[in-house]
Formats: structure tokens, sequence, C-alpha cells
């Protein structure tokens, strides 16, 4: 584990990922510091999936750049009950600060008028609705192509975006590993300002594009089973069969057996 001195709370160190188990104020709180901050800075919120795609069973094109994305993060907060519960089980104390939660609280509780909010992401009717719910920011918005890993123009083109934005909240929409490895370009090019938030389907639940589960799902930890039945042709795979490797992950990290 490592402290910072900052503010004297200590990371614990979980599957090979450096988690700061701050609650949700106190993570607002560290992202308007460095929202004013003469720098680009950048939060990431670890689930299954990220934990399952940072350890996998071969090495992909972009494994390297997602870890790297993850190991520069300014800021990263549990955002998986799972997670927090399997650290429970090796003796370390996790502090649930779930992504959408964190963006809806920003909307709510922090963002106001003189805020610049960039997007990276999303739609112009996702836009627009946004701009309805919470009127006092304003707004700017980049749609980037498919594949944009796959595209180093169009990475080049999102990190010249949120450059020119000047904006104070960056909230990258474009789900993982892409969000995290942009962001660390932005902050590599040192011209960029701002923190920036990799919150995949955050927005799409506040605007209510998508639903997301009930309240007694999300305490119950079945905010999993709420997004299978809601889209099961697409996540059946990442919920039934990928994400279920975190358990051999979790034990091989555990007690070290090379033959999970």
């Amino acid at each position: 584990m490592k402290e910072r001195s900052e503010d004297a709370v200590a990371t614990v160190r979980f599957l090979d990922v450096d988690i700061l188990p701050i609650d949700l104020t106190a993570a607002l709180d560290r992202i308007g510091k460095m929202a004013s901050a003469d720098r680009f800075s950048y939060v990431v919120t670890p689930n299954v999936d990220h934990m399952v795609n940072l350890h996998p069973k071969e090495p992909g094109p972009h494994l390297d750049s997602y870890r790297e994305a993850y190991d520069s993060a300014d800021l990263t907060l549990c955002d998986s009950r799972i997670l927090k519960a399997l650290a429970r089980f090796s003796g370390l104390k996790l502090t649930l600060v779930p992504g959408s939660d964190l963006t809806a609280a920003l909307f709510r509780h922090r963002l106001g008028k003189g805020d610049k909010v960039a997007i990276v992401g999303g739609d112009e009717e996702l836009l627009e609705k946004l701009r309805q719910l919470h009127p006092r920011p304003s707004y700017s918005q980049h749609v980037p192509p498919m594949g944009v890993l796959r595209n180093p123009g169009a990475m080049a083109d999102i990190c010249r975006f949120v450059e020119a934005s000047n904006a104070s909240h960056i909230l990258f929409a474009i789900g993982s590993p892409q969000s995290e490895i942009i962001a660390r370009q932005c902050q590599q090019a040192g011209t960029c300002r701002g923190v920036g938030l990799c919150i995949g389907a955050s927005l799409e639940f506040i605007t209510s594009a998508k639903r997301r589960a009930p309240q007694w799902m999300q305490s119950a930890g079945l905010e999993w089973a709420f997004r299978l039945l809601s889209e099961p042709r697409r996540l059946w795979r990442r919920y039934l069969v990928d994400d279920m490797r975190i358990f051999p992950i979790y034990l091989r990290d555990r007690f070290g057996s090379k033959s999970m």
C-alpha cells in the first residue's frame, strides 16, 4: 500500500490495482481539487469487467496501455460490490463508490454556473437531455468514430478536443478500455487541463436513456442481473462467461496457484 500525504489515506493494493478507500463525499472533494488544478488528471472506477480485462488469459494488443492507464490514474475508486467482498475475504477494506453514483452526485451537488463540461461520446440527443436536466454548466461534445483505439488520428482528435475545450470536467463516455487509455494520453500530452472521469454508461442512466437497477437490487449486489435482463443479447457473454473469471483470478492472487 502507498500513502498519499495530501490526505494521509493509504491506498489498498488489490489484484494489482491501487484503490483509494474513501467515500463519495471525499471523492467529490478530491475531484473538485483536481478540476481546479492547472494540469490534467483523471479518475478510474474499477469493476469486475475491468479487473478481468486487466488479467486476461492471453495478452491483447492494448493490454500494456490499459495497465499503464490504470497505474497512472490520479484517483482510483472501487465500483463493485463483488470486488469489495472479495477484498474483505483477504482482510482488505474497500469503500464502494459506484461510478454512476459519482457522476450523478457531481451533477446534482457540484457542477454549477461557470463550470465547463466536455463530453467525449454519446450523441446530440443525450447532450440535449443533459442540458435540460442540468442547465447550469456549459457543455461541449466530441463524438469519435467506432474503433477509436485502432485509429491514431481519432485518438489525437480527442486529445485536441479536450485541450481546446478548456473544461474543468471531461467525461469520457466511450467505454473501457478506450476511456482510460485516452485519458492517459491526455495526461501525457501536457497541454490539457481539468479532471477526466471514465464514466461508462453513467450519462445514459442520468438521462434515462437506460434504466438503472432499483435500489434494493443495487444494495443486494444484483445490479449486474438487472442489466443482463435489460440487455441480454449484448451482455450475456460478459456477465455469464467472461466476468466469471474474476474468481480464479482472485484465487490465483490470494493463494498463488498457477494452475487456476
